[in-house]
């Protein structure tokens, strides 16, 4: 690929700033949501074992507990859509200011450090390679090829893909549940998304604010803010 002429480091603080506290975000909602989950496991359960005596309270119960779940699931949603857009946003301005603290020979572009989040197979595996490459030429840019990884980074993949197969596995069995084991089960995955999830933003927190720091080092040596 053809390589990025330096031009002008990008002051990332503000972004830094604003993905860091979405992050903190869908923590808080993820915590919520697994109360709530919780609370909708044991109306399941309720269900199943016969405890509700009338149909007037079993509906009032249930309706209650969709309601809460469909109002913590709509702030999930729009926190997780906020939060990815400046994720997306940070990684492609982490990538072009790894350019202009010095690194040359990168393989991803600004663009594809993205890019590949979005193209099926390739999503796998090539995200973490541009995440790795951004970290290492924010390490040291004129040697960044020789540079280690942080333990944080091959964690963050594992969770990313273990939350990623919950959440389309809760998906797939809650479209399809229809008896209360069915709801039961997708309830049980869809917990397990979220549970994964916590650790997943805790890890891409220090990910963003440990690559933020060594850029921000470099860039005041340079004295190019």
């Amino acid at each position: 690929m053809a390589e990025e002429q330096r031009t002008e480091f990008k002051n990332p603080t503000d972004l830094t700033k604003w993905t860091k506290w979405f992050l903190y975000a869908q923590v808080v909602i993820a915590v919520i949501a697994i109360i709530s989950g919780t609370l909708e496991y044991q109306l399941l359960s309720d269900f199943e074992s016969g405890v509700y005596t009338s149909q007037e309270s079993a509906v009032a119960a249930g309706e209650a507990s969709d309601a809460r779940q469909g109002m913590v699931g709509i702030i999930q949603f729009i926190i997780f859509v906020i939060s990815g857009i400046l994720i997306l946003k940070w990684i492609y301005r982490a990538n072009y200011n790894a350019r202009q603290i010095g690194a040359t020979e990168m393989t991803f572009t600004p663009g594809w450090s993205i890019g590949w989040y979005f193209i099926p197979i390739a999503n796998l595996w090539k995200p973490y390679q541009a995440m790795k490459e951004i970290w290492k030429a924010s390490s040291d840019p004129q040697n960044w090829k020789t540079q280690s990884v942080s333990s944080m980074l091959p964690w963050w993949w594992f969770f990313w893909i273990v939350s990623n197969m919950f959440g389309n596995a809760s998906f797939r069995l809650a479209m399809r549940a229809e008896e209360i084991n069915e709801l039961m089960a997708a309830n049980i995955v869809t917990q397990l998304s979220d549970v994964t999830g916590i650790p997943l933003s805790l890890i891409v927190i220090g990910i963003v604010n440990k690559v933020h720091k060594m850029q921000m080092a470099h860039a005041n040596a340079e004295k190019r803010i």
